[in-house]
């Protein structure tokens, strides 16, 4: 076994298919094809099963998952280390992120990062739930993961960073009854039509929360998105209004939004969470980035506390 055998294993289950993993390998199909055959038999199990024209992972294939990606990595690390004990010279971090972190506080992070290490990428891979991040780290997909959740996170395996505490605020399209800057309680918008996000999510709970509190049937939600990228566009065009985070905020205004404090509310708590070994040194940067970040994000806390 060698490291360019796991490469092609891994590039097949991440392209779907032998061709397509050859064609982005810049390799011929049948020395991809030979290369798992030689796999295979080493390893005496069936990587894949053979479905039509296509594969699927075998069982004995979804478990090399994540050993495969953890060896690749450690040899990237043993190159980013040589090549350069005193800085990064090149590389990747892989950071599965939700929406929300998405835009605050991985905005900074990776302004800051980009900085610090220009020779370096950032990929960054989109996750839905607090769950899917998790699962995306442990399998060896993402080195670190950014995930916003109603309560504080622990999961088992994984070293966890608290990074911030982002508390909603209401976005509106400007004109019109929500004053920017302007504290509002959920009752100020009975007869508001609101943008929600599916049930099951903390948005979703607050919209609920504020549909009942203010005012039943005078305050309805006009549309559910799936994609949270989406919410903002609406509410700019006026199609009705938005609880979003508070990361939001920043961007929500430079679009021209009015935004407001909502009282009382929810907290989204941020947190990053990583594999307690097998990092490369881009991501133990960026991971000591994060920590940072949290540190001064709480002392700004408690002073304005």
């Amino acid at each position: 076994m060698d490291a360019r055998q796991l490469e092609y294993f891994l590039a097949i289950v991440e392209h779907g298919g032998f061709s397509k993993a050859a064609a982005a390998l810049h390799v011929a199909q049948p020395s991809l094809s030979q290369a798992m055959a030689t796999l295979e038999a080493d390893l005496g199990v069936a990587l894949f099963h053979r479905v039509g024209r296509g594969v699927v992972l075998s069982e004995a294939g979804a478990e090399l998952l994540e050993p495969s990606r953890r060896v690749l990595r450690d040899l990237a690390a043993v190159r980013d280390t040589a090549a350069g004990l005193a800085g990064l010279h090149g590389g990747t971090v892989e950071v599965a992120t939700m929406p929300s972190p998405g835009i605050e506080p991985l905005t900074t992070l990776i302004h800051r990062f980009a900085e610090l290490h220009p020779s370096v990428t950032v990929s960054t891979q989109a996750a839905f739930t607090p769950d899917e991040v998790v699962s995306l780290v442990r399998s060896g997909a993402c080195e670190l993961g950014l995930l916003g959740s109603a309560s504080p996170v622990n999961p088992s395996g994984l070293d966890v960073l608290h990074v911030e505490d982002q508390p909603f605020v209401v976005v509106a399209a400007p004109g019109g009854a929500i004053e920017d800057g302007v504290t509002i309680r959920p009752a100020d918008l009975a007869g508001q039509k609101l943008i929600a996000s599916r049930t099951g999510s903390l948005m979703r709970s607050i919209v609920d929360d504020i549909t009942a509190t203010a005012g039943g049937s005078r305050t309805q939600i006009v549309t559910v998105v799936d994609h949270r990228t989406s919410i903002l566009p609406l509410a700019l065009t006026g199609v009705g209004v938005a609880v979003l985070p508070s990361s939001w905020t920043r961007l929500a205004r430079r679009c021209g939004a009015a935004v407001a404090p909502l009282e009382p509310t929810a907290q989204l708590h941020v947190t990053m969470v990583s594999l307690p070994a097998h990092l490369t040194p881009a991501a133990r940067a960026f991971l000591s980035l994060t920590g940072s970040l949290a540190a001064r994000r709480l002392r700004d806390t408690t002073s304005s506390g």
